[in-house]
């Protein structure tokens, strides 16, 4: 058994999949299922049972996470300090945080930078990803607080609500939509779609809505962020129906944005692990979090 091995088991848990945690460790997907069955032979049970092409935690895959998150996140901090003391410079504190895929491209980065020049003692760490790769990245100790959709998939966390906002329908400048203030379900049929995949929650509540109007949803692309979806709309594949907050940060493209009805309410807080007391810094930056994005917050 090695780190590499328990890193690939924390990864595989965190994302729920090979692939996951192939783009996380930055290694290929072939070499986390290598380090897997090494592990589990090692071990002498198997930790992940294999279900319509998923990957399902046994019993003792869920037992052994807490440990192994513990001693995995011990191990990264020493070979951290250990490389910063070998290039000399001061040991800093990390700070590790899970948010959607496109908070990173406008969204997040003056948030972050305005936090960190107030606190020229910390690195942040961002995890990426859908809102229940976050949630188990909560869990599993590979963040410190992640930003997820209310209500949560998974229970037991300690949340703080942040925001509430709809979903828009965003289309090119030009599109014929673009005339209506806002855009029913029902101008939708016949016309081309930009969806976000389907596993995600608001895709389930789409379908639902689609289904309701006696509407088929007539697909052309599927993408897995907000920011995707607003970048191959720009290029005309389609319309697409998304969280307006993340929305509202991609005006910088040939996009226009209309309210969409039947509304679909959106409700974002903070999760953290509810059985831990949270440090100073974590503290800090929610805070700093929560006011930057609703300043009524404040």
């Amino acid at each position: 058994m090695n780190l590499k091995q328990l890193e690939a088991f924390k990864a595989i848990m965190s994302t729920g999949s090979t692939i996951g945690a192939a783009t996380r460790m930055g290694l290929s997907q072939s070499a986390v299922s290598r380090l897997l069955s090494q592990l589990e032979e090692h071990l002498g049970f198997t930790l992940f049972l294999r279900k319509k092409g998923r990957l399902m935690a046994t019993p003792e895959a869920e037992e052994l996470l807490t440990e192994v998150a513990g001693l995995v996140d011990g191990m990264q901090r020493i070979q951290r300090l250990a490389d910063e003391m070998r290039v000399g410079r001061s040991r800093k504190s990390l700070l590790k945080v899970g948010v959607p895929t496109s908070m990173t491209q406008e969204l997040l980065p003056p948030i972050v930078a305005e936090f960190l020049k107030r606190h020229d003692d910390i690195v942040v760490e961002l995890l990426t990803g859908a809102y229940d790769v976050i949630e188990r990245a909560v869990l599993d100790r590979s963040v410190d607080l992640g930003f997820v959709r209310l209500p949560t998939e998974i229970a037991d966390f300690d949340i703080e609500p942040v925001l509430q906002t709809e979903g828009v329908c965003v289309m090119p400048v030009n599109h014929p939509l673009a005339r209506h203030a806002c855009i029913d379900v029902q101008h939708l049929r016949n016309v081309p779609l930009v969806m976000l995949g389907r596993q995600r929650a608001l895709r389930t509540e789409l379908n639902q809505i689609f289904r309701a109007a006696n509407l088929t949803p007539q697909v052309r692309v599927e993408v897995h962020s907000v920011g995707a979806a607003c970048s191959f709309v720009a290029e005309g594949l389609g319309v697409s129906i998304v969280n307006g907050l993340l929305a509202s940060h991609f005006l910088h493209l040939p996009i226009v944005i209309r309210p969409f009805r039947p509304a679909l309410p959106y409700a974002f807080g903070l999760a953290f692990r509810a059985d831990e007391a949270r440090s100073p810094m974590v503290t800090a930056f929610a805070e700093h979090l929560k006011q930057r994005l609703n300043p009524q917050n404040a």
